[in-house]
């Protein structure tokens, strides 16, 4: 790039000079009239211009005056100069022949922002009036809207970041003149010292997606009804109006007609996944990852990045978990998954001594853990093994309350500190309901299903389990 200009700081001066446009004063007539503004200091040389180059005739006044002072980097503001923010925006198609907007999408761009620097920029605003009055009219019409700021907006963009931004009234110089009065002193000028917090932000890009146009369901059709894509390759039958009405799910959460029980083949892929956080990666001969996702979701009729969705059938799940994908550009072996949080199961709620939720602060294993940095009131934590026994008349002097009474847990528990000992809230060898925690350590979701600890949504997926569309 040889060069990059957008104006910004200009921009921002544009603004200023908005916000002092269109006060008015009232004249010895009683009549109102507009103040001006422009941009720039008025020296000795510009004024005697502006008289023509006469001492005779007075300069216009009242009239307004905004120039920069000052322009130094803000570090109090700095932030990280590798990040980069990814937005999605979809727009409304346009006529251009009709002039206006119409009920159907258009363009679709993904706009990657850079990390912009931060500045801080100080403006003056001189008012030159020729009597005391002038002077207080327009000061006050000022002075009412900072308290001690007023915001700005640079720009109505939705994709840009830094449009926003404040003015601070640092300071106010009421009066150039001084005692005695000069000969040159018939325009008096008050003098508004500003403060905005600003970004220069260096050059975005803009990608162009493509957009979905159609949809195509595929039903895999054959005569021993359920099939398992491991062992067969059934005939592929397309999408026929007046299935959409006629099509359940079966027990393994795969899509089934009703007349004919035939499967339902929404993917293409006939492999299992693994999904992990927001990464799902394809598991071929054993290996999580062995195979890249390009030439895969191609197989998927109109599979477009950052718009189709993925779909999970898991057991304990009722309903499907659903989120957007796109395929890592980085790394074409895991898709990038965009979760729905309101199709993610919901935590189960613990009642405590001291709160309820649904919700761990660490799973540990309590052999190795020491918890005396954790005995805050309400912190609950997932055991991994037993700790203490009732035959055991003295216990773990880690895991003792302040009243040196010993914990007895089990493994799976989940135990809470009350703010005098460790008191258990979930009794594993006695809870057989499905039950689901968030661990707030890591984000991660866990679910309990009467035996074992496993991961809520997360983990793997068989082929026939999960879909694409």
């Amino acid at each position: 790039m040889q060069f990059f200009y957008d104006g910004q700081i200009r921009r921002y001066i544009t603004q200023i000079i908005r916000l002092m446009s269109n006060f008015s004063y009232k004249d010895g007539d009683g009549g109102l009239k507009t103040i001006p503004v422009m941009y720039g200091d008025i020296t000795r040389q510009v004024g005697h211009i502006i008289r023509d180059n006469s001492e005779n005739k007075l300069p216009s006044v009242p009239r307004m005056g905004v120039y920069v002072t000052n322009l130094e980097m803000d570090r109090t503001r700095l932030a990280d100069s590798s990040f980069v923010s990814k937005i999605h925006v979809r727009e409304r198609a346009f006529d251009a022949n009709n002039n206006e907007y119409l009920n159907t999408q258009g363009k679709n761009v993904t706009v990657e922002r850079l990390m912009p620097t931060p500045y801080t920029l100080s403006l003056n605003v001189d008012i030159w009036t020729s009597n005391t009055e002038q002077k207080l009219q327009i000061m006050e019409q000022i002075m009412m809207l900072f308290n001690p700021s007023l915001e700005i907006q640079t720009t109505d963009n939705y994709v840009d970041w830094t449009s926003l931004s404040v003015v601070e009234l640092a300071s106010i110089n009421f009066s150039s003149r001084t005692i005695p009065l000069g000969t040159e002193t018939e325009v008096d000028v008050a003098t508004l010292s500003f403060t905005t917090p600003i970004y220069i932000s260096p050059p975005t890009k803009v990608k162009k997606l493509g957009v979905i146009t159609h949809i195509i369901t595929s039903i895999f059709n054959e005569q021993s009804g359920n099939i398992d894509l491991s062992q067969t390759m059934p005939e592929l039958k397309a999408y026929q109006d007046g299935y959409e009405n006629s099509i359940k799910l079966d027990d393994s959460g795969r899509a089934i007609r009703k007349d004919t029980d035939a499967v339902l083949g929404t993917t293409g892929i006939n492999y299992d996944i693994y999904v992990l956080g927001s990464v799902a990666q394809i598991v071929h001969k054993g290996t999580i990852g062995g195979l890249v996702w390009n030439g895969n979701v191609d197989t998927i009729p109109n599979f477009k990045n950052g718009l189709s969705k993925i779909y999970l059938n898991r057991e304990g799940i009722d309903a499907q978990v659903v989120g957007t994908v796109a395929i890592n550009e980085s790394n074409p072996y895991q898709l990038l998954i965009d979760w729905d949080e309101d199709t993610i199961p919901t935590d189960t709620v613990i009642v405590g001594p001291s709160k309820t939720s649904g919700s761990v602060d660490f799973i540990v294993d309590p052999t190795k853990f020491d918890p005396k940095d954790v005995k805050q009131l309400g912190k609950r934590l997932l055991l991994l093994k037993g700790i203490g026994s009732a035959d055991n008349v003295d216990g773990a002097d880690a895991w003792k309350g302040d009243s040196n009474i010993d914990l007895v847990a089990g493994e799976n528990d989940i135990v809470e500190w009350n703010g005098t000992n460790w008191q258990v809230v979930f009794d594993a060898s006695t809870t057989t309901d499905l039950t689901h925690i968030t661990n707030l350590n890591t984000g991660v979701q866990y679910k309990w299903n009467g035996t074992e600890w496993l991961l809520s949504f997360e983990g793997e997926y068989r082929k026939g389990t999960w879909k694409i569309s």
